[in-house]
């Protein structure tokens, strides 16, 4: 099978390429380092069957960032039949001295450059075909973003494929002294490229003036977020209701009657737990499908890269950068990928720091769990404020564990991160993220969903003939050893429960309570709000917030810092963490009467 390679800097558009040709879906966001693992995918090209790499976003090949040695090693050791580099033709000045690097490895290519429709409205102009016979390869204008100039581009990845026979590995002791690059890089601008002396200040350096204010940034990104939540619950909402209310007509009309004729204990089981503990998980879907969309607008439209460079100066202070800052809301959607994000930071103190907070954010897994209790104990009006106090929570608990541990993994990197101009993401893009977050939160936690209901269900309902969640019942007797933990947290004994299940996968916690008290999604809302108050649930939420995150989190943290014992003390302090803050949330509500 022939192999291509997709090559780039940061923030050049190379993940929207790879999406919008071989169909996948891509993480795609407009601020650097968004592509932190090899993403590859197969596509019919000119007759042949073509394996396509997009390989992370770099900045030089002498580089020793993570990003870079994986990119340097992927080139010598995997063959291919050509390099496809992505550049931005409105930063071709910082950009071509990479093309001269990867051409030097002696490999086929062809240089795109992306965005060609935002360099046309700045006034810059690209002497295309004396460009490619300069640098003695096909180069091609498109924008990924809307499809332009894609037939042309796959023409020439046709021409090219058919022109090489046995793909090959770099040819890496060929490369150029830097100096010959740096004469070369300013005979080929001064020669193919028409920059304006002067390029007009855009509606971006507009809007910047506002959104980067000093004193009015931060505050301004903050209620951005918050009425972000106002519209989940807005639109969310009547969404979920709909697909519970679709789920309950099924079991009631159609699948309870067909089971009507199996043994009771089967029946229970089936009905009890597989149907409504599952079922429960589904009907927070519509909620994070909204959630996400709304997420996508904010990372494609750029203003993620301001939210860092706003947090740069307080994160400087715990001993981080505004990187950091931009993985932490990156865990917004799974904290997995934001772990691996780290790799674009070359202090390893940096990134050992940098995963500690990570798995404080508030991912889609903890997300649907606070929706849940916050629409039970919350009215309309509050539950939107006290998700976005979860949310100001998850971002404290990162910078107190910061601020408490700097000393231990002190770093003093610089920041280098690229401020893009605002771009409207198309509709295609918002909503190919929201459902490729939301099929990653089924397909990542199905299997655990189904073999945590059973385990629960089984805990809950043996040995037989006691009562189901009774004192008797395995879950019964686990509950009372953990009673004297949770009991100074006000969380419900059973409760604690489903947080032990929590740990395999936060998506469990919302099934598992419905299989722990026999309940589809409406009636154990009832349930819930009759068991505890709005402080025995904050209480609850917050520990579900802080303490230790989930299995496969937990072996990102161990994968990337190739270490047990950071791993054992990342899990440690969490669950320290988590019962510290919330006891004194509880036991201080309690003081006050509340």
């Amino acid at each position: 099978m022939k192999k291509i390679a997709l090559l780039g800097m940061p923030n050049t558009g190379k993940s929207t390429f790879f999406n919008r040709l071989t169909g996948s879906i891509a993480k795609v966001g407009n601020w650097p380092g968004i592509t932190v693992d090899l993403l590859s995918a197969k596509i019919l090209l000119g007759g042949d069957m073509v394996e396509v790499v997009d390989l992370p976003g770099i900045y030089n090949l002498h580089g020793f960032s993570d990003d870079e040695q994986v990119v340097r090693q992927f080139l010598e050791e995997q063959p291919v039949n050509a390099l496809v580099v992505i550049a931005n033709p409105t930063q071709l000045d910082r950009q071509l001295a990479l093309v001269l690097q990867l051409r030097s490895l002696g490999l086929p290519m062809i240089l795109l450059l992306n965005m060609s429709d935002e360099a046309r409205r700045l006034g810059v102009h690209i002497d295309v075909p004396g460009l490619a016979r300069a640098l003695r390869m096909p180069v091609a204008e498109l924008s990924a973003k809307y499809g332009q100039g894609f037939p042309q581009v796959r023409h020439q990845m046709e021409q090219i494929l058919r022109q090489q026979g046995t793909p090959r590995a770099a040819q890496t002791g060929v490369l150029q002294e830097d100096d010959a690059l740096g004469q070369e890089l300013n005979t080929l601008l001064r020669q193919h490229v028409t920059i304006p002396v002067q390029i007009k200040a855009g509606w971006s350096e507009r809007i910047d003036k506002l959104l980067l204010h000093p004193w009015l940034g931060l505050p301004l990104f903050f209620l951005a977020m918050l009425l972000l939540f106002e519209a989940v619950y807005g639109v969310g909402t009547p969404l979920q209701d709909a697909l519970g209310w679709t789920l309950d007509t099924v079991k009631t009309t159609w699948l309870a009657p067909a089971l009507a004729g199996f043994p009771p204990l089967l029946q229970n089981f089936l009905l009890s737990g597989i149907y409504d503990g599952v079922g429960t998980v589904l009907t927070f879907l519509p909620i994070i499908l909204v959630f996400f969309v709304g997420m996508s607008v904010v990372e494609d439209s750029g203003y993620l890269a301001r939210a860092a460079f706003l947090m740069d100066a307080l994160m400087s202070r715990l001993g981080l950068d505004g990187r950091a800052f931009v993985m932490q809301l990156m865990g917004f959607g799974c904290n997995v990928p934001a772990i691996m994000g780290t790799r674009i930071m070359r202090s390893r103190s940096a990134r050992l720091l940098s995963m500690l907070i990570i798995p404080f954010s508030l991912c889609s897994a903890r997300l649907q769990v606070f929706l849940f209790f916050t629409s039970v104990l919350f009215s309309p009006r509050t539950a939107p404020l006290v998700l976005f106090s979860l949310y100001v929570m998850s971002l404290l608990a990162a910078l107190l564990t910061a601020l408490v541990w700097k000393r231990r993994f002190s770093s003093y990197e610089p920041m280098l991160l690229e401020m893009p101009p605002y771009r409207l993401p198309t509709l295609r893009q918002m909503f190919s993220q929201g459902w490729q977050q939301s099929r990653h939160f089924l397909a990542g936690a199905s299997g655990f969903i189904v073999l945590g209901v059973v385990a629960v269900w089984a805990l809950t309902h043996f040995p037989t003939g006691v009562t189901p969640a009774g004192p008797d019942t395995l879950a019964g007797i686990l509950a009372s050893w953990l009673e004297p933990v949770f009991q100074p947290l006000g969380i419900d004994k059973l409760l604690s429960i489903a947080l032990l299940f929590g740990f395999v996968a936060k998506e469990i916690v919302i099934g598992a309570l419905a299989v722990i008290f026999g309940s589809s999604n409406e009636a154990l809302g009832g349930i819930i709000s009759a068991r505890m108050d709005w402080v025995q649930a904050y209480g609850f939420m917050l520990f579900t917030l802080i303490y230790t995150p989930c299995l496969a989190t937990v072996a990102a943290l161990q994968r990337e810092s190739r270490s047990w014992g950071f791993t054992s003390f990342s899990l440690l302090w969490s669950l320290g963490l988590a019962w510290i803050t919330s006891f004194l949330f509880y036991q201080g509500a309690r003081a006050l009467g509340l």
